[in-house]
């Protein structure tokens, strides 16, 4: 015959009941909480290769120079704060694009263009400094900028080196049996096109011809080259990719080519003024 259970033995079983949902539904949300939440070494690594990208480094230009002839101090001091500022700006891009483009995305897209607006600003010390004295020579080997990458030392070449060569064996193979498909590519992608130079020139010195025909030559080289990346790189980076990797770094070629034909026509005439403004080519579709 049962016996009904004395009351507090009731009030028992309730409570006892009441904890156990209790401790079921707090597992079932501890679950939850641990289904929803990232592994937290992927968080980990994740932040450290958004907020250490490396750093770009550049040898120091101002060591480098021979005594300043004062008239031309000012103009040298403004261009060595202009190589900070670009170096600046390179390690910022740095940051700001981690992730993008393919495996030589930082050498086309940052340290290329860097290398040469060093050139043109390298010059244009050079130049300052030889207006007045003797012209350094040599200062062009400063111009070229390393990545330190995240962990590791050493120069962004080698680095861009080991990672290119398997992608341009692969580009080689393909191109075997894809010479219509490259032709077609080449085409498509558009063509760079520049002012001309020639026609802008006042009368050429005699003694200046030689050093002016090089240069020009040197312009019609270096859009060449840049149709050529432009058929190279085709679909990497970003929207910006042509006019940062490509079409800017032209400009500052074409600036510093430009700046010295002037300059070797001014020594024996008036030097011509305005030609920078030839310098900008577009991308015609």
């Amino acid at each position: 015959m049962s016996r009904a259970l004395p009351k507090y033995n009731k009030r028992r079983v309730v409570f006892i009941g009441g904890a156990a949902a209790v401790v079921l539904s707090g597992a079932v949300i501890a679950g939850s909480a641990l289904a929803g939440t990232p592994d937290k070494s992927s968080t980990t690594q994740s932040a450290r290769t958004l907020s250490d990208p490396g750093t770009i480094t550049c040898p120091d230009v101002k060591s480098q120079l021979p005594a300043v002839p004062a008239s031309a101090q000012a103009e040298v001091d403004r261009n060595l704060a202009l190589l900070d500022t670009q170096i600046a700006e390179a390690n910022k891009r740095l940051v700001d694009t981690v992730g993008q483009g393919g495996a030589n995305f930082v050498q086309n897209a940052i340290l290329g263009p860097l290398k040469d607006k060093r050139v043109s600003t390298i010059d244009r010390i050079a130049i300052s400094i030889g207006r007045q004295g003797t012209k350094p020579t040599g200062l062009d080997a400063l111009a070229e900028c390393t990545l330190d990458a995240a962990g590791t030392s050493g120069s962004t070449g080698a680095t861009d080196t080991a990672t290119a060569t398997p992608s341009a064996t692969a580009a080689a193979t393909q191109a075997a049996g894809e010479t219509d498909d490259t032709a077609a590519t080449s085409s498509a992608v558009g063509t760079i096109t520049c002012p001309d130079v020639k026609s802008q020139l006042p009368a050429v010195p005699a003694s200046a011809q030689a050093e002016v025909d090089r240069n020009l030559a040197l312009l019609d080289t270096q859009i060449a080259e840049a149709n050529k990346r432009l058929v190279d790189t085709v679909g990497q980076g970003g929207p910006n990719f042509v006019q940062n990797a490509i079409l800017g770094p032209l400009k500052d070629k074409r600036v510093s080519t430009i700046d010295r034909i002037a300059i070797s026509i001014g020594r024996q005439g008036t030097k011509p003024t305005g030609l920078d403004s030839l310098a900008a080519c577009t991308l015609t579709q």
